[in-house]
């Protein structure tokens, strides 16, 4: 079973994720930023990630721990759970459209994290919610969870759109390089023999 649970207590929040990776996207997600509530609901969703994600942070200050530190504890469930990385298809892609928006994704399950991130969001804020904790949450996950993530914004003018394909795109190419590749079963898809 790819499944793991991860529970991260700091002093700015207390975070228990879960993720199984043979889901269907059934997702249970409260983190108390409804925008981002709504973004990991989507991520879930398309990936087809079983997601609990439960985070209790310090919002009185603002969301950025909580949203950082969701990312952090995120990435460290994904790569938990999936282990060596025997078998799947590693690599994914995506170019979402939305509306106005598209945003293209292509990425790597390599064990190296690194972050390109060629998206300028048009406005500082989704209702209550800084935009420019999109790319904090991705950084986050990518650098925990071990994934060369390249993230580029095609076009789009409206920042919600354009936040909403972003988690979407990601999603979809996690969703691919997750997969288990039947032509590799069994093989740790490296020359190297390890990921």
């Amino acid at each position: 079973m790819r499944e793991a649970t991860i529970t991260r207590r700091t002093a700015e929040t207390d975070i228990a994720v879960r993720v199984a990776l043979d889901g269907t996207g059934r997702r249970e997600i409260g983190t108390g930023v409804g925008f981002f509530d709504h973004m990991l609901d989507q991520l879930a969703r398309h990936s087809l990630v079983d997601m609990e994600i439960r985070t209790t942070g310090d919002l009185h200050i603002d969301a950025h721990h909580t949203v950082e530190d969701t990312g952090i504890a995120l990435g460290q469930a994904l790569a938990q759970a999936l282990g060596d990385k025997r078998g799947i298809r590693r690599y994914g892609e995506c170019a979402l459209p939305m509306d106005d928006a598209q945003v293209r994704c292509a990425l790597d399950l390599s064990g190296r994290p690194f972050l390109v991130w060629n998206l300028a969001l048009p406005a500082p804020k989704i209702g209550d919610f800084d935009t420019e904790l999109v790319r904090e949450f991705f950084q986050a996950l990518a650098t925990h969870g071990g994934i060369t993530l390249h993230v580029d914004l095609v076009h789009g003018v409206n920042a919600h759109h354009i936040a909403e394909a972003t988690f979407k795109a990601v999603a979809r190419a996690l969703r691919m390089a997750l997969e288990p590749d039947p032509r590799q079963a069994g093989t740790i898809p490296s020359t190297k023999g390890a990921l």
